[in-house]
């Protein structure tokens, strides 16, 4: 026997429960400016239906119906036909129309597998179009490199080509303005080496072991790379911002109209001056860092400043320090050419210089780390 559950004409709805289904009845206006309604009345019969075995709409009810009240029909249409049967019957000819309009304009909706697949493609066009740029970034370079190569070696085969006022000056700026941001770093770096190193010392009666331990990180690794990481962050990146800012007020392009040679008078005064100046940089961070560290054994381990300097001497090779020299060029090369190469690269507005100041930063400082990952392979491979 059939069971009415509800019907009201400001429902929309009626539900009519049989043996084997459920019959909705469609009814009123089935207008956009009634479409609160009509869900309310809606969600309020979904848990009946859902526990249908199969569900059966009769329209002959629906009196008038516009686009909004189709896109609800398709909508819980589709909603209960993922789970349930459905049927429908006594459709009005408008009612029917609308459909059919409705369904023809309207974009189907991408299925998950098709989403999750656009999601992919997407992600691959990103990885893509990521990688191209980075190899021809790094094509860029490479002729970057190439042409200062060149200019270094005229440069060479004619030393009074060579500008040594801009390169006594950047070399100032590089070297000298930078000794005091340098000395406290080392002095904190030593510090921390050394007070980690007597805490652990101290437990196995290896007091006098600091040294040694002190005396080979530092100059051989610590210092170097310590160093290289703060000219990178301050020279690195006054070199592209400077060469940015001529780039944008069209400084350059004037020197080359004038016939001036851009790496010569720009870029040449600039690596030189970094070449000379990182490697007297190093050397006083190694003398602040020792210090530092000499302090440290003599608070917390009680080794006194004759005996430290005399283990110093005798316990630790010289060979250590010739290492840590030896990376500064690389080093200040490495920080010199991206810093130009990157103020280059600049170009539109000020903008500009800042994101490629940044990209100065992070490239010359992970080119060092890298170089000196190389170096310590190399030199442990030979022995050295």
């Amino acid at each position: 026997m059939a069971k009415i559950i509800g019907m009201d004409s400001e429902t929309f709805f009626q539900l009519e429960n049989t043996e084997d289904c459920t019959l909705v009845r469609l009814s009123g206006e089935w207008r956009i400016d009634r479409l609160d309604e009509i869900e309310a009345s809606y969600r309020a019969l979904l848990p009946r239906i859902r526990k249908s075995k199969r569900v059966v709409f009769d329209l002959s009810g629906v009196r008038s119906v516009d686009t909004g009240g189709m896109i609800f029909f398709i909508a819980i249409r589709e909603e209960l036909g993922k789970t349930l049967p459905l049927e429908v019957r006594r459709v009005p000819r408008e009612f029917c129309r609308m459909y059919r309009l409705v369904k023809r304009y309207s974009r189907p909706v991408p299925k998950a597998e098709t989403r999750a697949f656009v999601l992919f493609s997407d992600f691959l066009n990103r990885v893509g179009a990521s990688a191209v740029t980075v190899v021809m970034d790094f094509i860029r370079f490479l002729n970057f490199l190439g042409e200062t190569s060149a200019a270094i070696f005229r440069s060479i085969l004619h030393p009074s080509s060579i500008r040594f006022k801009e390169t006594s000056s950047n070399i100032y700026k590089a070297g000298v303005t930078a000794l005091p941001i340098v000395a406290l770093s080392s002095f904190l770096v030593g510090i921390v080496v050394a007070y980690q190193s007597a805490v652990q010392l101290e437990k196995y009666g290896a007091n006098i072991f600091i040294v040694d331990m002190i005396g080979i990180s530092i100059p051989r690794e610590l210092a170097p790379l310590i160093t290289a990481i703060i000219v990178a962050g301050r020279s690195g990146s006054a070199y592209t911002a400077q060469i940015g800012v001529m780039k944008i007020t069209e400084e350059i392009d004037a020197m080359k109209t004038m016939g001036f040679e851009i790496f010569r008078f720009v870029v040449l005064p600039r690596i030189f001056a970094m070449i000379v100046a990182l490697p007297l940089l190093i050397f006083f961070a190694d003398i602040i860092s020792i210090y530092a560290g000499m302090i440290i054994a003599k608070s917390q381990l009680g080794i006194n400043s004759v005996q430290f300097l005399d283990r110093l001497q005798n316990a630790v090779d010289v060979k250590h320090y010739i290492v840590g020299i030896f990376k500064a060029p690389f080093f200040a090369f490495i920080i010199a050419a991206i810093g130009c190469f990157r103020g280059f690269e600049v170009s539109g507005t000020t903008e500009s210089i800042g994101r490629y100041t940044t990209m100065s930063v992070v490239n010359a400082i992970f080119l060092v780390v890298a170089v000196d990952a190389l170096f310590s392979v190399i030199f442990t491979e030979l022995g050295i």
